[in-house]
């Protein structure tokens, strides 16, 4: 399908709503399935006390919700800004099909919101970077993964 810009307005439009009624940061998205929203979401992390509440995110929440499905192959996110690290991933998690966005990360950095340091602690050697990650029981963790395997209701995703 052919990108609607109307899509992404309705995106600018619930980002400033969401700051000009103090609800939260200056993020909107929304997702897209054959012409028509089916999830929509604000940036929230402050009013939830998420840090994992992006309008990305709960966009994605919401369309799954709607669908009744964990995959949302044959949507798009229209989404007000750049998608930060996080709601890349979720997005590539949910398998969309497109990702369209209208401020970019730059425009995001001069206002205070600055995912570039993300970026970087990603290139880095694990013991290099700034929080450190330890593994475990690496041994006894697999056994979940065993048990994954051998099950025979797993839902592959």
């Amino acid at each position: 399908m052919e990108p609607n810009p109307e899509f992404l307005r309705r995106a600018i439009a619930l980002a400033t709503e969401n700051v000009t009624s103090a609800h939260g940061g200056p993020f909107g998205a929304v997702i897209v399935r054959d012409g028509r929203i089916v999830g929509e979401g604000v940036n929230r992390v402050t009013a939830t006390c998420d840090p994992t509440a992006h309008a990305e995110v709960s966009a994605i929440r919401a369309a799954c919700a709607t669908l009744g499905t964990f995959t949302l192959a044959g949507c798009e996110l229209y989404t007000s800004c750049e998608p930060c690290p996080m709601c890349l991933a979720a997005s590539h998690w949910a398998r969309l099909d497109a990702i369209y966005y209208g401020a970019s990360a730059e425009d995001a950095a001069r206002a205070g919101f600055d995912d570039a340091f993300l970026y970087a602690e990603f290139k880095k050697d694990k013991a290099k970077r700034k929080m450190p990650a330890v593994q475990l029981l690496g041994d006894e963790a697999w056994a979940s993964f065993a048990a994954w395997i051998a099950s025979p209701n797993k839902v592959a995703y």
